[in-house]
C-alpha cells in the first residue's frame, strides 16, 4: 500500500514502532545503524537467554519489514552520503534530542534543500519547541508528567507507572499518524514538512476523556482507584477484575435503563446456579437505582458476583455473557491470546523464519485486513548492516573497495 515511498528511519527506540508501521504497509523502510548497531540492539529479552546484538527480541518486534545499512550520520563524510540518500527519501523518521541534526547540518532547514518533498518526523520527549525542550527524559518520566501516573494505582497508595515501558509507543504512534497526513498533504501542496511529535503529549493526549475531561465538566479531580470502579451518583466502589477458575474476567458493572437487559441476563444467570449462591429469588441487578445504591447494596451485590465468577471458568463465562449481551472479557495470558480462536480464524498470527537462528518466530500481523495486505509477505528484522552493499554499491554507485574503506573508518 505504501510500496511507492522510501523511509530512512534514523530512530532509536522512542521511534521504532513509527517507521515499522511504515514498512508494515509497504514502505521501502532503511534503518540508518550507527557502525556497530543501534543502541536498541541491546535491549532485552534476547533469543533463548543469549545477549547478542542480533538476538534481541525487542529488536526483531520493532523493525522487522526493514532493511538495514550502517552510517555515521555525525561525521562529514557520513553527512555526505546521506544527502545522497536523502534526494531518493520521502520521510525521515528521527529521535534525537532537539538540536542534534541541526549540529549536523541535517536539520529540516538544510534537508528540504536538497528534496523539497522530503518529510521529516522528530519524534522526543517534549517536542521540538517549549521549555522543556531539552530536558531529558525516560518512560517514568513522560508517565508522571502526563498525569497518567496520577491515577494509575491502589487508593491508599502512591502513584504507579505501567509494567510494560510503552509511554514511547504512543508518541511513536501519533508520529505515523502524522506522516501520513503529511504524505497526504504533499500530493496537494507539492512539498514536504516537518512533523513534530511529542511523547509526553502523546500521553496527554489519553488522559483527555476520563482526566481532563472530569475536571473541565464536573469540577472534579479523577483519583486513583485500583482495580474498582466508582458508581456514579453513590459513589459507592465495586470491582472491575474479578477472580475466577483459572484467572480474572473484566467485568464493570453499571446501573441503569441502558444496561437493564444485560443485568437482568445476569441476574437470571445468577438464580439459575446450583447450588444457589442467592436465596431470594427475587435478586434482580435491573431494577437497581444508581441513585439509591447503597453501600450495604453494593457490598452484598459484590459478594454474589465473586462467589458466581469463582465458580466458573475464563471460558465459560466468556461464552456464556456473549449468548446472553452481557459485557464481559477473559484476562488473558500472553499463551490465552496466541490461541485464541477469533486471532487464529484471521490469520493474525505470523511465523517468520530467521535463518542465521535455524528458526522460526511467531510474531503479530496486521491490525487491518485488506485485499492488498494479504498478498505481502512479511522480512525477518535486518542484521546489522546486511543491506550496505545493495544500497551502497548498487544504488549509489561505490565500488566494493570504497565500502570498504568506509567501514574500514567506522564511517559506515
Amino acid at each position: 500500500m505504501l510500496e511507492c515511498y522510501r523511509v530512512l528511519d534514523l530512530s532509536d527506540e522512542k521511534g521504532a514502532l513509527c517507521a515499522r508501521v511504515m514498512a508494515d504497509f509497504g514502505a521501502d523502510t532503511i534503518k540508518v545503524e550507527r557502525p556497530g548497531g543501534d543502541s536498541s540492539r541491546k535491549i532485552g529479552p534476547f533469543y533463548k537467554d543469549v545477549v547478542d546484538p542480533e538476538k534481541s527480541l525487542h529488536w526483531f518486534a520493532f523493525n522487522r519489514n526493514k532493511k538495514s545499512i550502517t552510517l555515521d550520520i555525525k561525521t562529514p563524510e557520513g553527512q555526505e552520503i546521506f544527502k545522497k540518500l536523502v534526494k531518493k527519501a520521502d520521510v525521515i523518521i528521527e529521535s534525537y534530542d532537539p538540536g542534534v541534526l541541526e549540529s549536523c547540518n541535517l536539520d529540516y532547514l538544510n534537508l528540504k534543500q536538497i528534496n523539497p518533498n522530503i518529510i521529516l518526523t522528530s519524534i522526543t520527549n517534549f517536542g521540538q519547541k517549549g521549555p522543556y525542550r531539552n530536558y531529558k527524559g525516560s518512560d517514568l518520566v513522560l508517565w508522571a508528567i502526563s498525569g497518567m501516573m496520577y491515577v494509575t494505582g491502589e487508593p491508599d497508595e502512591p502513584p504507579l507507572a505501567p509494567s510494560y515501558p510503552h509511554s514511547y509507543l504512543f508518541g511513536a504512534m501519533q508520529a505515523a499518524i502524522g506522516t501520513m497526513i503529511a504524505l497526504y498533504h504533499r500530493r496537494i501542496i507539492g512539498r514536504g514538512q516537518h512533523v513534530d511529535t511529542s511523547a509526553q503529549m502523546a500521553l496527554t493526549w489519553v488522559t483527555q476523556p476520563d482526566l481532563v475531561g472530569l475536571y473541565e465538566w464536573f469540577g472534579k479531580v479523577a483519583q486513583r482507584a485500583g482495580r474498582i470502579r466508582v458508581q456514579p451518583f453513590s459513589g459507592i466502589k465495586m470491582p472491575i477484575l474479578w477472580e475466577c477458575q483459572d484467572g480474572h474476567v473484566a467485568y464493570a458493572l453499571i446501573f441503569g435503563s441502558s444496561f437493564s437487559q444485560a443485568n437482568r441476563a445476569l441476574s437470571e444467570w445468577i438464580l439459575s446456579e446450583a447450588p444457589p449462591i442467592v436465596e431470594d429469588r427475587t435478586f434482580q441487578l435491573a431494577t437497581i437505582s444508581p441513585e439509591r445504591l447503597s453501600e450495604e447494596q453494593g457490598a452484598k451485590i459484590t459478594n454474589i458476583l465473586s462467589e458466581f465468577f469463582r465458580r466458573h471458568t475464563k471460558k465459560y463465562l466468556f461464552e456464556g455473557c456473549l449468548e446472553r449481551g452481557i459485557q464481559l472479557y477473559p484476562a488473558m495470558s500472553p499463551m490465552d491470546t496466541l490461541v485464541f480462536e477469533q486471532l487464529q480464524e484471521r490469520g493474525y498470527w505470523v511465523e517468520l523464519y530467521h535463518p542465521e537462528l535455524e528458526d522460526h518466530i511467531k510474531y503479530p500481523g496486521y491490525p487491518v485486513q485488506t485485499d492488498v495486505l494479504k498478498a505481502m509477505r512479511f522480512m525477518r528484522a535486518p542484521l546489522i548492516g546486511e543491506h550496505n552493499n545493495d544500497i551502497y554499491v548498487d544504488e549509489l554507485g561505490m565500488t566494493p573497495g570504497q565500502l570498504e574503506a568506509l567501514q574500514n573508518d567506522h564511517i559506515i
